[in-house]
């Protein structure tokens, strides 16, 4: 059952041989004996995700997997029930409370980007970068949530959360989504993409690298990942585990640039944008069309340097405010950057060849409508007015395209630029590959040591309160005659036998990767130790915030 380990789905044969094969075309699990018969179906688009292997697109073939039972029954044997006290309501929660028990905390990412999909309904989950703390605390809240970060991008918009419970946190996750985008659950699962653990660390370094950027390699992403960790400093929420995910990812990316180059002569959205912008208009046009910016934050800023660096001499810019204009003046001394204000736009587009949209407004800028009433531009640049919208949100309205004298652009049509840019930087990332899979080792590492930080720390306190203990006892056997020297001595040699008695277990529940054994081999060590020594309390540390937040929810709720 390789592809779907990790969620809720359990079988149970009667044979240790027994083969089951699944088939993709009808999503059912088949026994081989009995190839008419489905033991289990999933609804179609599924898809399936294990430790080591992740798939993002189902394709139509069919696997086998092998089941092998713990025990084997004899066809005529009998089972015999054990009389039991618990009552049915009992036995429920001894279940409830053993499932959290096995269950270890998750790291997920459930998100879409330009690869799974479109525009249309990117552009809907779309969260700006001021609401980001407020959107944690709203994932915070939901039951199996306890860390959560948002990366929002032209490009991307995922969610990275810590989950009590992997299956219920994907779940309220899909759901707050809806709720955000107004998307239904169904078509976000048909655009979605779900990382767990080593998975989804593997994906947020290759995002932090410019691995999973539309341009391979650019610069811009990293600084969207800082800027999580800077927006994210205080938030409730964002906690130990999603912080010092996002802050190792930092690392990675700079590591990753500086030993590869991959980032050395590389397009990012904005240049990729003025060299579509370049493409379309005739070549005899490029140093006299004329150009308009709307916007001038970080992508905006781009564009222009771009256009100037492309021969552009006038630029008219419309911003907000004339300070970052104003700036852009005095770095770029021999272009003519001219500011206008929004409510100048209309007149800008009128007067303009060449359009670029890089704003982080919600609302459209610019409507069929109104660019219809636009006066057409000349032959020099083909007859056709170009708008280059890289916001998302769009600022440019869908149906804008459907006028003739007007040619639309998105994020999306940059795939055509950008490949051509893409084959020399193919084996940087190779090597860029091979740092992460480094670091990532070190991170799970990390993460996995959290898991038993707990024990060790009970472990520790239960025998330093023997130890103590029976020193107390000791000295009152002795007198009070006794030298500083002496209880100094004995003092030591209780210490001493403590440390040295604790070295064994201690060594078996760290995790550092420097050695041969798995989190599984480490977290049976630890469940051992606190059966052992008594060191569990009556309910999981999982369950118990599980119940916390239920109840917290339940008093805001009243």
């Amino acid at each position: 059952m390789a592809a779907a380990s990790g969620f809720a789905t359990s079988l149970s044969s009667t044979s240790c041989n027994n083969e089951l094969k699944f088939d993709f075309r009808s999503n059912a699990l088949c026994s081989r004996n009995s190839p008419y018969s489905s033991l289990a179906c999933f609804p179609p688009r599924t898809r399936f995700f294990c430790n080591n292997l992740r798939y993002k697109v189902v394709m139509p073939h069919t696997k086998s997997f092998r089941l092998n039972p713990r025990c084997e029954v004899a066809p005529n044997a009998e089972i015999q029930s054990k009389p039991s006290s618990l009552s049915a309501l009992e036995l429920l929660k001894t279940s409830a409370a053993d499932r959290y028990t096995k269950e270890t905390s998750s790291i997920l990412v459930i998100g879409l980007n330009y690869r799974t999909a479109p525009i249309e309904i990117r552009e809907k989950l779309s969260i700006p970068e001021a609401q980001w703390p407020q959107e944690i605390g709203e994932l915070c809240a939901l039951n199996h949530i306890e860390e959560a970060a948002v990366l929002s991008t032209c490009n991307r918009m995922e969610i990275y959360v810590v989950a009590l419970s992997q299956h219920r946190g994907i779940k309220e996750v899909t759901e707050w989504m809806s709720k955000i985008s107004s998307v239904p659950v169904s078509e976000l699962r048909q655009h979605r993409f779900l990382l767990s653990n080593r998975d989804a660390t593997q994906h947020l370094f290759e995002v932090s690298s410019g691995l999973d950027s539309l341009v391979l390699g650019e610069g811009q992403i990293l600084s969207q990942v800082k800027q999580v960790v800077k927006t994210g400093q205080g938030v409730p929420g964002f906690d130990r585990k999603i912080s010092g995910l996002f802050k190792h990812a930092i690392t990675v990316g700079k590591r990753v640039r500086t030993e590869t180059n991959i980032s050395s002569g590389s397009v990012s959205v904005s240049s990729a944008a003025v060299e579509l912008a370049m493409m379309k208009l005739p070549e005899v046009s490029h140093a006299t069309a004329r150009m308009l910016v709307v916007g001038a934050g970080k992508m905006g800023k781009l564009v222009i340097k771009h256009l100037a660096a492309k021969g552009c001499k006038r630029i008219v810019v419309v911003n907000r405010t004339e300070d970052k204009v104003a700036s852009l003046r005095e770095e770029l001394k021999d272009v003519e950057i001219v500011y206008r204000p929004f409510s100048e736009l209309l007149t800008c587009a009128a007067e303009a060849d060449v359009v670029f949209t890089c704003t982080a407004s919600k609302n459209l800028l610019f409507s069929k409508d109104e660019v219809q009433m636009l006066p057409p531009v000349g032959p020099h640049v083909g007859g056709q007015r170009l708008f280059i919208d890289i916001s998302v949100p769009r600022n440019v309205g869908p149906c804008v395209s459907d006028i003739k004298t007007v040619q639309v652009y998105n994020v999306d049509d940059l795939k055509e630029v950008v490949a051509a840019n893409k084959e020399d930087r193919l084996q940087k990332a190779m090597e860029a590959q091979a740092i992460i899979s480094e670091e990532v080792k070190q991170f799970e590492a990390w993460k996995d040591s959290l898991e038993t930080v707990p024990t060790i720390k009970k472990l520790r306190a239960y025998a330093e309160r023997i130890r103590a203990s029976e020193f107390e006892k000791c000295l009152s056997k002795m007198g009070d005659d006794i030298t500083k020297n002496k209880k100094k001595a004995i003092y030591d040699l209780s210490v001493g036998i403590v440390n040295k008695l604790l070295h064994g277990p201690m060594q078996h529940l760290r995790c550092d990767g420097n050695d041969t054994r798995g989190l599984n081999e480490i977290l049976e060590n630890m469940h051992a130790l606190n059966r052992i020594f008594s060191l569990d309390t009556e309910m999981s540390v999982l369950e118990e915030k599980v119940r916390a937040k239920i109840e917290q929810s339940q008093k805001m709720v009243s």
